[in-house]
């Protein structure tokens, strides 16, 4: 792919999102640091949608602009790994859960932390548990679905999920809903830190007390989490230590060198000030 010493990111996401959301800036900034390190850069793009991502990806491979890329937000039905197979453009998964031929990948244990958030929250005496995730498109989003529903359904529970985008917005008008149903849940999991925080505000909205009257757990630690009032319980991520095992593969298949395997940091629950024993017991 020559030797233009930059490496291509794309994020399909809307732009508003990814300026509130501290994930991908402490992801990114792991990717630079370590790419600085030999003299690469980061070439970053924002588009909408998958489809702009796969045009992005074949501009790119015509003009020689990046010598790989990083592929992000894998998808149940993704067509990115046989478009970049077919251009021949050198690329790495980040978050992989699933084998792709020919394009290695930083994986990531999307169930464990799933199951670890639930034994804590079925410790604490809840049996009411509902979940804002992310997309349903995206492939760690169904398995942290899937996981959490076994994982219930070994409990003799049965959880509510609902589908949110990652954006405040999403965040605020799910627990409203969550929170106005007859059987409200006793404890929330977010999918990441923004809903989670969104969601927050609106359980103090409706008068309903975190946490001893509703726990509280957001996916993505992050300085947000930890000024809000109460701090937030957490599965914590050092996403900043993920962007540099990225850059490390990437840099690797660069070289022409085996790229190891690799795993991102797992997720640990970190309990703060949004998480009780359930009310009551129930």
């Amino acid at each position: 792919m020559g030797t233009t010493e930059a490496i291509g990111l794309v994020l399909a996401r809307p732009a508003r999102l990814l300026g509130a959301e501290p994930f991908f800036m402490e992801f990114i900034a792991g990717i630079e640091e370590s790419l600085a390190e030999r003299g690469y850069s980061l070439l970053l793009r924002i588009v909408q949608h998958q489809e702009e991502e796969i045009a992005t990806h074949r501009r790119w491979a015509a003009r020689g602009l990046v010598e790989a890329v990083v592929l992000v937000n894998v998808t149940t039905t993704d067509g990115r790994p046989a478009v970049l197979r077919e251009l021949g453009m050198p690329a790495v998964i980040a978050g992989g859960l699933r084998e792709e031929p020919g394009i290695p990948a930083v994986s990531t244990d999307a169930a464990g932390p799933m199951r670890e958030a639930l034994e804590r929250l079925l410790a604490l005496g809840h049996r009411r548990i509902a979940r804002v995730t992310g997309p349903a498109a995206l492939l760690h989003t169904r398995v942290r679905s899937d996981t959490m529903r076994a994982e219930c359904a070994a409990a003799g529970i049965e959880p509510v999920l609902v589908e949110g985008d990652y954006s405040a917005e999403a965040g605020e008008r799910l627990t409203a809903a969550l929170l106005a149903a007859p059987h409200r849940p006793t404890a929330i999991l977010y999918d990441n830190d923004v809903m989670a925080i969104a969601g927050l505000g609106a359980a103090k909205a409706a008068g309903v007390a975190v946490p001893s009257a509703l726990s509280l757990v957001a996916w993505d630690d992050s300085a947000m989490c930890r000024l809000t009032a109460p701090p937030f319980t957490t599965m914590t991520v050092d996403v900043h230590r993920f962007g540099t095992l990225v850059a490390a593969s990437v840099l690797e298949l660069i070289d022409g060198r085996p790229v190891a395997g690799r795993w991102s940091p797992a997720a640990r629950f970190t309990p703060r000030g949004t998480t009780a024993p359930a009310p009551g017991g129930s």
